[in-house]
């Protein structure tokens, strides 16, 4: 019924363009210490026009608002309430080829998280990737090699 609001006013609006939200989950790093604060966030983040619905998990302190919301939207209600709040900086586990990569590999994610960064590609001074690198280690033209074990 909303969605069918929405969209006929559309039409009736003239002169204006109504940007539409796209619906989408925004995740959250929220610190939250006792119930008093996760009732907080959870009220403040149902409070944002179009929340479908807010689920908070005080274990993993994270926050995850489903809607036709903005990240930045979102964020700003969440530190609103007095919480250190950011956007969700991890991936699982099982989304990352070298999860222990310096940079990567974070002591205070969740079990099965870790870091999320963009690039982690180390470039040496010969121009090849990490993985090559690796290799050159155990290669038998490396006199130095067995150094390493």
């Amino acid at each position: 019924m909303e969605e069918t609001l929405d969209y006929l006013s559309g039409f009736l609006c003239t002169g204006h363009k109504v940007k539409k939200k796209q619906f989408q989950t925004v995740e959250l790093k929220v610190r939250m210490d006792c119930d008093g604060c996760e009732l907080k966030v959870k009220k403040a983040l149902s409070s944002i026009n179009g929340v479908q619905s807010v689920d908070v998990d005080r274990k993993q302190q994270k926050a995850t608002v489903t809607g036709y919301v903005e990240p930045n939207q979102v964020l700003r209600k969440a530190k609103a309430t007095g919480n250190k709040a950011e956007l969700w900086p991890y991936l699982p586990y099982s989304l990352v080829t070298h999860p222990y990569t310096a940079g990567i590999y974070d002591k205070k994610a969740p079990s099965g998280y870790v870091r999320n960064v963009e690039c982690v590609a180390v470039v040496s001074d010969h121009g090849g990737k990490q993985e090559d690198q690796l290799a050159d280690m155990f290669s038998e033209d490396n006199p130095n090699s067995c150094s390493i074990m």
